[in-house]
């Protein structure tokens, strides 16, 4: 009974995180006359893309109880090494393969520090937060200056912006891709039900034999590389790379996944949930652009919208 009541709980979050998202299209069509068209639209899934990608793993990590705080700065360090190494000679795909390296390792440290060592991921992820994003700044005061954009090869943007048969971006198929991924994983193989049963109840599955420290650490290292793999994406899709960028994105996938019903203390979430809630933030930010709202209040909205998907979060669960 406990377990049908907690179904019918998420499906009747899916259906209100739809209806919210019918709001807010119906809403901006109305006040914006840009809204509704292919070109929006296609800015509004290449910028949820990146959470997408990144919340995907990072949402499986949640359902164990755990979050990184790191994603963001592990973004940027990958984005601006991958201009770096590509300006000096590097062969693109090679350095897009060490980035995605790195960001792995990066995830490791993660896993390491909390998964084995139990350290408060709060505490453990925000140190890899502060560390990556001050290599990131010192990689580029190596190259001489702020950021990097002058001296990148002719191919270093084909990766981010090619388009297949000319009209859909190749990131949006990647991002499909990786939500299929999830969705199987999530559902179909032993890493998704051990996630499940680790964020359940942590003392039951080491009783019962499930590596929690081991299935942790790996999670982390697929957050991490995913970050890093969204840096290289960036950085192409641009063409330059700032040391500054992906600032608070760590709180967008945070709200996302949050607002997808998965919660924080563990052993409840969706990867379907997660997608809805990431259109909820994408398609709310790509809103205040259209309407030119100042970013510092675009800033107040993305922290008001953590508080109220933070407080949904603990009614509905209490409900239930």
């Amino acid at each position: 009974m406990k377990t049908k009541a907690r179904v019918m709980r998420v499906d009747q979050q899916k259906i209100i995180l739809l209806g919210v998202i019918a709001a807010l299209v119906v809403g901006l069509t109305f006040l914006s006359p840009n809204f509704l068209s292919v070109r929006n639209f296609t800015n509004v899934f290449l910028q949820v893309a990146v959470i997408v990608i990144i919340a995907s793993a990072a949402n499986l990590l949640m359902v164990t109880g755990h979050f990184d705080l790191s994603v963001g700065s592990v973004l940027a360090f990958c984005a601006i090494l991958h201009a770096y190494l590509s300006k000096h000679g590097l062969p693109v795909a090679a350095s897009v393969a060490a980035c995605c390296l790195v960001a792995a390792l990066w995830g490791a440290i993660n896993g390491l520090t909390v998964g084995v060592l139990r350290i408060t991921p709060v505490i453990a992820t925000m140190g890899t937060m502060y560390a990556a994003r001050g290599f990131a700044f010192l990689i580029a005061r190596w190259d001489g200056g702020a950021n990097i954009s002058a001296g990148l090869p002719v191919n270093f943007t084909y990766f981010g912006r090619y388009l297949i048969f000319g009209r859909l971006p190749l990131v949006i198929v990647l991002t499909l891709g990786i939500i299929l991924a999830f969705l199987f994983i999530e559902r179909k193989t032993v890493l998704g039900r051990y996630s499940f049963a680790i964020g359940g109840n942590r003392g039951a599955s080491v009783l019962s034999g499930i590596n929690v420290a081991g299935i942790v650490m790996l999670l982390y290292v697929v957050v991490g590389l995913l970050a890093g793999f969204c840096g290289v994406l960036q950085v192409s899709r641009v063409g330059s790379a700032f040391p500054n960028i992906a600032e608070g994105l760590e709180f967008d996938v945070v709200v996302a996944i949050v607002l997808g019903g998965t919660s924080m203390l563990g052993g409840e979430g969706s990867t379907l949930g997660m997608i809805l809630g990431a259109l909820i933030v994408g398609l709310a930010a790509n809103g205040l652009n259209l309407m030119n709202v100042p970013y510092f209040y675009q800033e107040i909205s993305k922290g008001l919208l953590l508080i109220i998907a933070l407080f949904v979060d603990k009614t509905v669960r209490n409900r239930g």
